[in-house]
């Protein structure tokens, strides 16, 4: 069937580092063999006679210029821009729509846009759009806290995607109050001058509480809460026919001392570890991880249920599994002294902690110990009384390879990110009393290390078998965000070379670490990287410095994971070689439905998070915290505060009465007269002036502000002006504000 790899060029050649080749060479990039590659020829053929490929120079394979109209999806920034997606993909990417282009278009839309070419850079055309038609409405229900003023009513939309009110005409129906959160169903779009209007659908909760947030962060992303009683009917009968006896043909590893380290909360324990010190000199690492394929069938409505939610939503004191909680916490779940259903990875190392085999295994297992991270690095620590021998020694022996491991490979390149997230501290009436950074103890890159080492090693035995599955890739980063990285570095104050290379970015994270602009330089780091995603191609993982990397082990909230343990079994028990070949089209829809589901639950975890420290910080209006100027714009200056792990904006008129000289690209604020200097990676005293938890935004000013004064035949009526023009009393301002 020539669709089986449609979808799989088009999302291959999609990529920002695809460069053309030719229908021979793009196969041998995809992994095609040659058994398939007549239908591979007939799916280029249909993609060229639909006009999605192009032949350039040379019969090389190229997407399409960028088209006169555009079909596509909205995505809409805050501050009013936004970028048209196409539905078919072209080799300019998204199409840029101003402000005033928008045509009263909503995030998520489905519209038609007009492209008009707006010069080049960089070898490549540019294009501006407007939007002429909207073609389909995205979700027509919106979150947001429901208000009067005036006698009248209307919703102030949650987050930044939607920043107009929505009028509501009548709430007696609803029976909601002023200060509740509401759901809220569009009746009438935004046109030019007007506002929405809608109806209210539901009333969830007066504004604040733990609960309510959760329940309306939970509605605003689309997430599922409850489960459907067949699959729910299916986890059931699943677990009632589980018996650990009935499977002779399993790897019998119950006498092994094999232990989960996890964290205190944790309730499904998913992935466990043995470590066996060879006669050799060499180490054999066992990664055991729940065998949730045994218990989910493909095709059930259970397995319907996981891959329309693809992952678990991790929230402050609740949690939305993938799984129905008899499987995830149950039987699934490695539970300490329990004999359980694994499929086992088994990676043997030399003395220096390079691979040298590798095999996968259906066992069953029953785990020692369950130990928490704490606990695990008291052990570490020499603190071992209370803990069996056997358990010490297995910790320790872990401690060990990891630290082996990590070494090999750093020195292969892997960048290890200092990105730490804060928990929040909780009271007993669910209300957030503080926050204090991530635990960061060693033992969590010991868990990372194995966990790394077993999906990379099941991945390469797919890559030996030639048989796709769907792999975590992550392409290196391309010339534009190298580019604005080192622009951002160099403003930070510090020398990173032109020819860019994996140790030079180690050296640099190696350098800030402990610093005030140390989260800075990470998060540009990271944002100069192409997203992680799930996809069948074989593109490797930068970040890890890994040429074939998948998800293998948490099986219990991901669901890619689930899909690689479908085949892993197919693999232990001789089925592979009869199974069809794999429909790639049909994987990379998979793969794009998994990275949108992950997206959407971090965004969702992320986002209560940030409300929640917000209503904290409502409570600290006028104090003064720490901070660490790690952004520059054209109207202001970002400012994180670590302890919250929270970012605020002083805005330029807050900074003082001077005229503030503002240069992005070398992440700068100059005071013309003060002389006064704001750059990224200074680290400032700044005071909470105002806190709109509902808009997601925190306004700070410096600690210490001359009091704006007027100057002798000034007004203090005057307009402020405006980025760009010249004041004409200034000569070198440019970008500023005048107070």
């Amino acid at each position: 069937m020539p669709e089986r790899y449609v979808a799989a060029i088009l999302k291959y050649m999609s990529e920002q580092d695809y460069q053309p080749l030719k229908p021979k060479q793009l196969a041998r990039w995809m992994g095609v063999d040659e058994e398939a590659y007549g239908t591979f020829r007939a799916s280029v053929k249909r993609l060229r006679d639909a006009g999605q490929v192009v032949m350039g120079a040379g019969n090389a394979l190229m997407l399409p210029e960028m088209p006169g109209r555009v079909t596509g999806f909205f995505r809409q920034n805050p501050k009013g821009f936004g970028f048209v997606t196409p539905e078919s993909p072209n080799s300019n990417g998204d199409l840029f729509i101003p402000p005033d282009a928008v045509e009263g278009a909503m995030d998520g839309d489905l519209v038609i846009a007009e492209a008009r070419k707006q010069g080049r850079r960089d070898g490549q055309e540019l294009y501006r759009g407007r939007i002429i038609k909207i073609v389909k409405r995205s979700e027509n229900r919106v979150v947001g806290e429901l208000k009067t003023s005036d006698g009248k009513w209307f919703v102030l939309p949650d987050g930044k995607q939607l920043t107009r009110p929505i009028i509501i005409h009548d709430v007696g129906a609803a029976g909601a109050k002023p200060d509740t959160k509401v759901v809220v169903e569009i009746t009438r779009y935004p046109e030019p001058g007007k506002l929405p209007v809608g109806v209210i659908v539901e009333a969830i909760g007066p504004a604040g509480p733990l609960a309510t947030e959760t329940r309306a962060i939970i509605l605003a992303h689309g997430l599922q809460e409850e489960f459907p009683d067949e699959a729910v009917a299916e986890a059931r009968a699943a677990v009632a026919s589980f018996d650990p006896e009935d499977d002779a043909t399993r790897e019998d590893l119950t006498s092994l001392t094999i232990i989960t380290i996890d964290p205190d909360t944790a309730r499904d324990y998913d992935d466990a570890v043995s470590i066996q010190i060879n006669s050799d000199g060499t180490w054999t690492a066992g990664v055991h991880i729940a065998d949730v394929s045994h218990f989910v069938p493909e095709g059930g409505e259970l397995d319907a249920s996981a891959r329309s939610r693809a992952t678990s939503v991790y929230f402050p004191r609740k949690v939305l599994p993938m799984l129905p909680e008899v499987l995830s916490n149950g039987v699934c779940s490695l539970q300490e002294g329990q004999k359980r259903f694994c499929k086992s990875a088994f990676i043997t190392y030399d003395r220096d902690a390079k691979v040298t085999s590798t095999r996968v295994a259906e066992t069953v297992i029953r785990s020692t110990k369950r130990l928490t991270y704490a606990q695990a690095q008291d052990i570490c620590d020499g603190k071992s009384d209370g803990y069996d021998s056997s358990v010490v020694e297995l910790v320790r022996n872990m401690e060990t390879l990891a630290r082996k491991i990590q070494a090999r490979r750093e020195a292969d390149g892997m960048l290890r990110l200092d990105l730490h997230d804060v928990e929040l501290i909780l009271d007993d009436q669910d209300r957030v009393i503080d926050v204090q950074p991530e635990d960061d103890a060693y033992t969590h890159t010991i868990i990372e290390m194995f966990m790394v080492e077993a999906n990379e090693a099941v991945a390469r035995l797919f890559d030996s078998l030639n048989r796709p599955v769907i792999r975590r890739v992550h392409p290196a980063p391309d010339q534009q965000g190298e580019k604005k990285f080192k622009t951002f570095v160099r403003a930070a104050g510090h020398k990173v070379p032109g020819n860019l290379t994996v140790k030079d970015m180690q050296d640099l994270l190696a350098s800030v670490r402990g610093k005030p602009e140390s989260k800075a330089v990470n998060l540009a780091l990271l944002k100069t990287m192409q997203r992680a995603e799930y996809s069948p191609m074989q593109i490797g993982h930068f970040a890890l410095a890994s040429d074939a990397y998948c998800h293998f082990t948490s099986p219990i909230r991901r669901y890619p994971d689930l899909t690689v343990h479908r085949m892993v079994a197919e693999h232990c028990r001789g089925n592979l070689k009869n199974r069809p070949p794999e429909d790639v089209s049909a994987l990379v829809t998979l793969a794009e439905e998994c990275t949108s589901a992950s997206e959407r639950a971090e965004a969702a975890e992320k986002e209560l998070t940030q409300l929640l420290v917000l209503q904290l910080l409502s409570k600290h209006l006028g104090e003064v915290f720490d901070g660490v100027v790690d952004g520059i714009t054209n109207f202001g200056i970002f400012v994180e505060l670590p302890k919250y792990g929270i970012e605020g904006l002083i805005r330029l008129e807050d900074l003082g009465d001077d005229w503030w000289e503002v240069s992005a690209r070398t992440g700068k604020v100059r005071g013309e007269r003060s002389g006064r200097v704001f750059r990224i990676g200074d680290s400032l005293k700044v005071k909470i002036v105002a806190v709109d938890v509902a808009a997601r935004q925190l306004n700070l000013v410096p600690e210490k502000t001359d009091a704006p004064r007027k100057k002798k035949g000034q007004s203090r009526n005057k307009p402020k002006h405006k980025p760009g023009n010249k004041p004409k009393s200034k000569k070198k301002s440019r970008g500023g504000k005048r107070r």
